[in-house]
């Protein structure tokens, strides 16, 4: 049962990790990028660790309890969203490479510590995937099993976000060309705007 709970967190918790989302499009760019990329992991990873205990341990009920913390992470998210896709929108115009050497790329630390934050705290989704989602699955285990479970889900996050942050340099050879940054950054923006008008526009489930 124990090993069974284990297993069954792994999955839920790579199954909701693993999609694509703003927050991934994010980590890997940094990756690419060499910038901080240590940084970024480690905060994706005790972000997602975090409110998955929160939702083992009974906090899942509380966000159902309150839409309108929410809802205005809901429109914080867009607003957040919209200007990164802009601001990547414009890095495609100017043609700027993002392929710098390590600890050389723009901007500092904190800069990329509070963005990556941004993506992954103002989307509202996060909450109802890890707290709300995980921590009602977790309930089908007693005791033990909960905590076991939320140790799977855990584990899933650090494995993915090790593999996207530190595993992009296999990318590396492509994105030596200005061009091919361009590409992914008008990816990237298009990606970002969609996201944003379908936090705007589609109601939370």
């Amino acid at each position: 049962m124990s090993f069974t709970a284990y297993l069954a967190g792994l999955a839920a918790g790579a199954g909701l990790i693993i999609a694509i989302g703003a927050q991934n499009a994010f980590v890997l760019r940094q990756g690419l990028q060499r910038s901080f990329i240590g940084s970024v992991v480690l905060v994706c990873i005790l972000a997602d660790v975090s409110l998955i205990l929160l939702g083992v341990g009974g906090m899942g009920l509380a966000v159902k309890q309150h839409p309108d913390l929410l809802q205005w992470l809901r429109y914080a998210g867009a607003a957040f969203l919209a200007a990164y896709g802009m601001f990547a929108l414009k890095r495609a115009w100017q043609g700027e490479s993002g392929l710098q050497p390590a600890g050389n790329a723009a901007g500092s630390r904190g800069r990329v510590v509070l963005a990556c934050l941004g993506f992954t705290l103002l989307n509202p989704h996060v909450y109802l995937d890890t707290v709300v989602l995980l921590g009602s699955l977790s309930t089908h285990y007693d005791g033990q099993g909960r905590w076991l479970f939320a140790a799977g889900a855990s584990s899933a996050s650090v494995v993915w976000f090790l593999s996207l942050g530190f595993g992009a340099r296999v990318l590396l050879p492509i994105f030596r060309s200005p061009f091919a940054w361009r590409i992914f950054d008008v990816a990237v923006a298009a990606f970002m705007l969609a996201l944003a008008a379908a936090l705007l526009f589609q109601p939370m489930a």
